[in-house]
């Protein structure tokens, strides 16, 4: 399928033969929510954000989350609500950047999911983290770093995923086109 883009026939087909969810993985800033919405849209799926879901299940923001309960209590709540999200049958699910990190999250979406590794460079990363102040682990530090070594650490693990999408500098729209042909030659 590449360079080809999918016609609307083709994307409908596409969505008739996902018989699960498909899983946005990858870093923070990569457009995991963007491009999600996109492309349930697009396939004519119900489009939901694991975040948004775990901060309408605790009542807090992620941040608030975070700086009360730490790092281990959201990764416990953030684990219970994917899991959830993946009874659901198919449909398009945005993760946060660290749920496919985690063993247990990682191995839960691998089986019952379709994973897409949207994977962008460091300063692209930057420049989309830094739009929002909403970002736990990048508070209190040198973002490029972070992020560099939050990349270095995770990759080798989203590599994990069936399907490895490269998400630039474009339009969101172009990476939306990008996991359409990626999810049409592997199902």
């Amino acid at each position: 399928m590449d360079g080809h883009t999918l016609n609307d026939a083709e994307i409908r087909q596409l969505a008739i033969r996902l018989d699960r969810p498909v899983v946005l993985v990858g870093m923070m800033g990569v457009g995991k929510s963007t491009v999600g919405r996109k492309l349930a849209t697009l396939l004519d799926l119900p489009f939901v954000d694991a975040d948004d879901e775990i901060a309408e299940a605790a009542q807090l923001t992620i941040p608030e989350i975070f700086e009360r309960f730490g790092e281990p209590y959201f990764r416990d709540g953030e684990r219970r609500v994917i899991a959830r999200l993946l009874e659901g049958g198919p449909s398009v699910i945005a993760t946060g950047g660290g749920a496919f990190a985690q063993d247990d999250t990682r191995a839960m979406i691998l089986e019952r999911g379709l994973a897409v590794w949207l994977d962008s460079d460091v300063p692209t990363l930057i420049d989309r983290t830094s739009r929002k102040d909403n970002r736990p682990l990048l508070k209190g530090g040198e973002p490029r770093k972070i992020l560099a070594e939050l990349k270095a650490k995770r990759d080798p693990l989203y590599a994990l995923a069936p399907v490895h999408v490269i998400s630039g500098r474009g339009p969101h729209g172009d990476t939306v086109t990008l996991i359409l042909g990626a999810l049409a030659g592997c199902l």
